[in-house]
């Protein structure tokens, strides 16, 4: 357990529902921030993805920019930005003028993925190779850091603003470059667990201090389906483990309604691959919940928990972001 409570907060893609709309999906995100900055959570991020009919965060800044204008306390950012789609002087610019209308409210989160298939990566011009990710970070920094006297090309908006900047990965190369950098780390375990610890221990490891922090801070990506019950919880679940399924099948995305049994629906081998995915998904009622949670920060040492919880009914989901933030609480009472 951490010697500190932890801090928890939501990860959000916007998420499209059958038969629903994007214009409902922005609602509904923009209800459920302003729920979780009552509820105490930290933070609301938004993940950029392309091409992936279901989730409408592609436009992440606007979207980052939306929600952030409808909250007046949590913290808004991105879970996060694929900087190899992107110049880094636009993304500073983007959230340097995010940070201006929003002081002292949003965060970056940069990914290394294209956050999409190999078609829109082409049309996005992604950057392929893996070595210029660091130095595309590290320019990326300058920029919103203060100018320094005959600076030619400057962020404007964005330099002087400081933007928390954090990495974002799900294997150790992120984990050792937020680490070597001196940046906050969040792992992808929400969607892939297996390296999860390999990679915490690797960002604790090499973590050197640095201006933006004095020691590491590692957040954990969780699936959560919270009710009333378990076997509630199992049946709304059943909702993410289609579209696992679907995601697997390079199907549209949308999130449908949850089924009685899972039985017919996906192979064999398919059910291996979403369970492993799933791996560290809370899934239950609220001592279930409970229970998962303590155990998770107990093995992972986690500062912060950040949640992904797409359910078909928004009421649904809002309770289950609501549990988890009861939970968090009393936890946060025990290690007080």
């Amino acid at each position: 357990m951490t010697a500190t409570a932890p801090r928890f907060s939501i990860l959000d893609l916007a998420p499209v529902r059958e038969g629903g709309t994007i214009a409902e999906a922005f609602r509904n995100s923009v209800d459920l921030a302003q729920h979780a900055e009552r509820w105490g959570f930290t933070r609301f991020w938004i993940a950029e993805h392309h091409n992936m009919p279901g989730i409408a965060s592609a436009a992440t800044s606007i979207l980052i920019g939306h929600v952030a204008a409808q909250t007046s306390t949590i913290r808004v950012g991105s879970g996060g930005v694929m900087l190899p789609n992107h110049a880094p002087l636009v993304i500073a610019e983007q959230f340097g003028t995010l940070e201006t209308l929003s002081p002292g409210r949003i965060d970056l989160g940069l990914g290394r993925a294209p956050g999409s298939d190999e078609v829109a990566a082409r049309a996005l011009r992604y950057d392929t190779a893996a070595e210029n990710f660091p130095s595309q970070v590290a320019e990326l920094l300058a920029y919103l850091a203060p100018a320094g006297p005959g600076q030619r090309l400057v962020a404007f908006p964005g330099a002087g603003t400081n933007v928390p900047v954090w990495l974002l990965g799900s294997s150790t190369y992120s984990a050792k470059l937020a680490a070597t950098l001196g940046l906050p780390f969040a792992f992808a375990s929400h969607f892939a667990p297996a390296l999860l610890l390999e990679a915490i221990d690797a960002y604790r490891a090499g973590f050197t201090p640095s201006q933006y922090l004095d020691r590491p801070y590692a957040m954990v990506g969780v699936p959560l389906v919270a009710a009333e019950t378990d076997n509630e919880a199992q049946h709304l679940a059943t909702s993410a483990l289609q579209r696992q399924v679907k995601l697997i099948r390079r199907q549209a995305i949308f999130i449908p309604p949850p089924v009685e049994s899972m039985d017919g629906l996906w192979s064999d081998a398919e059910k291996f691959l979403v369970e492993s995915r799933m791996a560290i998904a809370v899934i239950g009622g609220p001592g279930t919940v409970r229970q998962k949670l303590a155990r998770i920060l107990q093995e992972t040492g986690a500062d912060e928990l950040i949640f992904t919880s797409d359910l078909y009914e928004h009421a649904l989901r809002l309770r289950s972001f609501e549990i988890a933030a009861e939970t968090m609480k009393e936890i946060a009472i025990q290690v007080a």
